[in-house]
């Protein structure tokens, strides 16, 4: 029985108590008080009448004394506080929780997506979807998060979503696809119900490790995504950037055309001028199509904005450009800071690691478990590890981290201790992730933000995904910004300033593929043409809102 059902049992059977005890007194004060012996119901129906305050009977003749007369008079306030107080502050609200506490359990959605299960990660896929107009349920087997959701006009259903039953209640057999996150054993059993039912559904599954990848593509997923090795990828190759100070990770448009992320760091060149003061378009031909700065995005920022230590800029050039204004965002090098430490050995962890090592950096690792490749056991929040990790020589901090509060505190710690050092962080929720600019990390990359932009990449990327109409590919998953391949039908015939492209998203676009050319930086009487496919860049949102609007 659950909570309301089981209050408004106790609050009915404390009435039922209440009438039974006035039956009785009022049986015994009419044969002591008054002389009169009348049945246990004919003293019953005074009492629901007194209570109820619906009048009285013949009774009245023989209440002659004034014990009688103030027992009737107690009963019916009784009755006025049971009607008009009781009755509105608990059994009203208890209906109307009880109404509310029932989560949807089926949907009639079509065409759609199912989603197995939800938390945070789920947020990002969909606002993926929603901008792409693609419908979808999410299956929980937890009422009050099916609630929650429902109250947020979400659709999703409660279920188990390892049963035949809770997909039939899904629509299954009218999805166009399904992903499974909800752990890498779960999951199995997830793909395995859903292959009974549809042997052609698209399955997309989420995998911690690869010998767990393995086993979801053998029950039968298409797809298999290890958003947290590519988060681990992603956060290595930034401190390998700061340590080696060289540009190796960038995203590749065409033969001379290329996008970079690059931390403008503490007493560098760059740190407090003005783009206008950089001159780097007409030095370089590099354009800043938009920056980070304190967690917030400014797309295609204005000649007369001030670049503070810590902006992240995405710039846009050729390679040798890019190379040279990575060159001028690099403080001067302190004896000893070549050293990097990466706090946390899981997965992510141990990505970061491997991209560091290939690249000839030996990290200092440091977990609260004993292994192999630990340098340093301990829990990287207390003040002996981390001194003893080195981190007041160190270059570079990776928090490679489980929980983000744990996160946020380690990133308060070391800026403490070592307030020049830079320090790259993973994070779960995209919401922590201005909390922890704000505690002094220099980069924060969130592991919904990946997850959600890898799933979304799989089911609309190609022909056969389920945008037909607006074909989009991610083209950087584990970055800072999104960039995105896209058509757009509604622009096609109209040029970006008609179109107003940046006042009503939020997002640039940074280049045209048209006929097998890639056109870079078009102006803003550049004409979209009806083949044309649009490289596109901004935040998460600014994106979602080119999507929704263009599509």
């Amino acid at each position: 029985m659950i909570e309301w059902q089981r209050r408004i049992v106790m609050l009915l059977s404390a009435v039922a108590l209440l009438v039974f005890v006035y039956t009785l007194l009022y049986q015994w004060a009419m044969l002591t008080f008054e002389g009169v012996e009348i049945a246990f119901f004919d003293s019953l129906q005074v009492v629901i009448e007194a209570l109820t305050t619906a009048g009285f009977g013949g009774d009245t003749g023989y209440w002659n004394t004034a014990i009688m007369n103030l027992i009737v008079v107690w009963m019916n306030l009784s009755g006025v506080l049971l009607v008009f107080l009781a009755l509105p502050l608990f059994v009203v609200p208890l209906f109307q929780q009880a109404l509310k506490d029932n989560p949807q359990e089926s949907t009639e959605l079509t065409d759609h997506v199912i989603i197995c299960s939800y938390n945070p990660r789920e947020d990002v896929l969909r606002s993926k979807l929603e901008a792409a107009d693609v419908p979808y349920v999410i299956i929980d087997d937890d009422p009050k998060t099916v609630l929650d959701l429902n109250t947020r006009g979400i659709e999703a259903i409660c279920g188990d979503p390892e049963y035949e039953q809770t997909f039939r209640a899904a629509n299954i057999n009218e999805a166009q696809a399904l992903v499974a996150d909800v752990s890498d054993e779960e999951n199995i059993s997830v793909i395995l119900t859903a292959r009974e039912l549809r042997e052609d559904l698209m399955v997309v599954s989420v995998a911690e490790n690869k010998q767990d990848a393995e086993y979801h593509r053998y029950a039968g997923a298409d797809q298999v995504i290890r958003p947290r090795q590519a988060l681990g990828r992603a956060l290595g190759n930034k401190a390998t950037l700061s340590v080696t100070r060289k540009l190796q990770e960038t995203i590749e448009l065409g033969d001379d055309f290329e996008l970079a992320e690059i931390l403008v760091e503490k007493n560098s060149d760059l740190a407090g001028q003005t783009l206008a003061e950089l001159k780097l378009p007409r030095e370089l031909g590099i354009t800043v199509n938009g920056i980070w700065s304190n967690g917030e995005f400014s797309p295609a920022p204005e000649p007369n904005t001030r670049i503070d230590a810590n902006t992240i800029l995405l710039v846009a050039g050729n390679h040798e450009a890019l190379q040279e204004v990575k060159s001028r965002t690099i403080s001067p090098m302190t004896p000893g800071s070549e050293q990097v430490i990466v706090a946390g050995y899981g997965v992510v962890g141990q990505a970061v690691i491997d991209v560091l090592e290939t690249n000839d950096v030996s990290p200092t690792v440091v977990d609260i478990t004993e292994d192999d490749r630990v340098d340093i056991t301990g829990d990287i929040n207390q003040q002996e590890t981390l001194s003893e990790s080195g981190v007041e020589n160190a270059s570079v901090v990776v928090l490679a981290l489980d929980a983000d509060t744990t996160t946020m505190y380690a990133t308060v710690a070391i800026e403490e201790l070592a307030p020049d050092i830079e320090v790259i962080t993973r994070v779960n929720d995209v919401e922590n992730t201005a909390k922890l600019y704000r505690a002094g990390a220099e980069y924060v990359l969130a592991l919904s933000t990946v997850t959600g932009r890898m799933v979304s990449s799989v089911l609309l990327e190609d022909e056969e995904g389920l945008t037909p109409e607006t074909q989009l590919e991610v083209l950087t998953p584990e970055t800072q910004f999104e960039i995105i391949r896209t058509t757009a039908p509604e622009l096609v015939g109209r040029t970006l300033k008609e179109s107003a492209v940046r006042n009503r998203t939020g997002a640039t676009v940074v280049a045209i593929e048209r006929n097998g050319e890639l056109l870079t930086n078009p102006g803003a009487g550049s004409v979209i043409k009806g083949n044309d496919r649009l490289i596109v860049t901004g935040s998460d949102d600014a994106v979602n809102a080119f999507i929704t609007t263009f599509r």
